[in-house]
């Protein structure tokens, strides 16, 4: 039986989702590691994102497969939540159609990054707030952001140089949000390339601090290189937050 989990994780100490052949510390090797055990045999666990080492997730989808009657599907969770380390837990596990692929049938994911602003620093938001500590300019990041909505090729906002696959994506929205102290930039899109996001957002900041204009995302965007784009923002900041399907 195919079955999908909603998953929650800080992943400040993990070597990012995907399984590595070199560690363990993995999202996906913690929940294979667990889900084998109680199913007496190897289970393989499908996500939605592969997030990177150091990034969070409030709410990850995943898919498996058990054989029928194995378990309750109302204890999967429990089990789960049991023996999984206190930085992950699941949220929300229910049968789904056998057809069902995590990342494949996924129509947008939506990513948040979080911005310190103020000259205030907050130690137990360090671990999942990228501690700028300054005052950016918005609306040119916002007239920024509108030239990187839409289809475009984003082979600049990718850390991968050896990809051979298309680095065309499409962009639903980018939406910054200001609140006291911080901000917040909210991406939706169907998919991202490797590093992407981080590397638009730090971007955005070059040109909120005014290192940058909103004009150059055209030509960062045409140049297909990654040298043109900014920063890539540290990984603390920002968390998956939803996906959609």
């Amino acid at each position: 039986m195919n079955y999908k989990m909603i998953i929650q994780y800080d992943g400040t100490r993990y070597d990012g989702w995907q399984k590595q052949g070199n560690t363990d510390n993995t999202i996906q090797g913690k929940l294979e590691a667990i889900l084998s055990k109680m199913a007496g045999m190897p289970i393989e666990v499908q996500g939605a994102g592969r997030t990177d080492a150091g990034v969070h997730a409030l709410g990850q989808t995943a898919n498996f497969h058990l054989p029928k009657g194995c378990v309750l599907t109302e204890d999967i969770r429990d089990y789960l939540n049991k023996y999984l380390p206190e930085d992950i837990g699941i949220l929300e596990v229910e049968e789904a159609e056998e057809r069902f692929h995590s990342r494949l049938n996924a129509r947008e994911k939506v990513y948040r990054y979080r911005i310190s602003t103020s000259s205030l620093k907050n130690v137990f938001e360090r671990k999942y707030i990228y501690l700028l500590g300054e005052h950016l300019n918005v609306r040119a990041m916002e007239e920024a952001a509108d030239e990187l909505i839409g289809t475009h090729d984003f082979k600049s906002f990718c850390s991968n140089k050896r990809m051979k696959k298309s680095s065309v994506r499409k962009l639903n929205k980018i939406e910054i949000t200001e609140l006291e102290g911080e901000l917040q930039i909210t991406y939706a899109g169907e998919g991202f390339l490797y590093n992407m996001v981080r590397i638009m957002t730090g971007t955005l900041i070059e040109v909120g601090q005014g290192k940058r204009l909103p004009k150059e995302m055209q030509e960062i965007l045409e140049g297909k290189d990654r040298a043109l784009a900014g920063i890539t923002a540290p990984a603390r900041g920002l968390c998956l937050v939803e996906v959609v399907y």
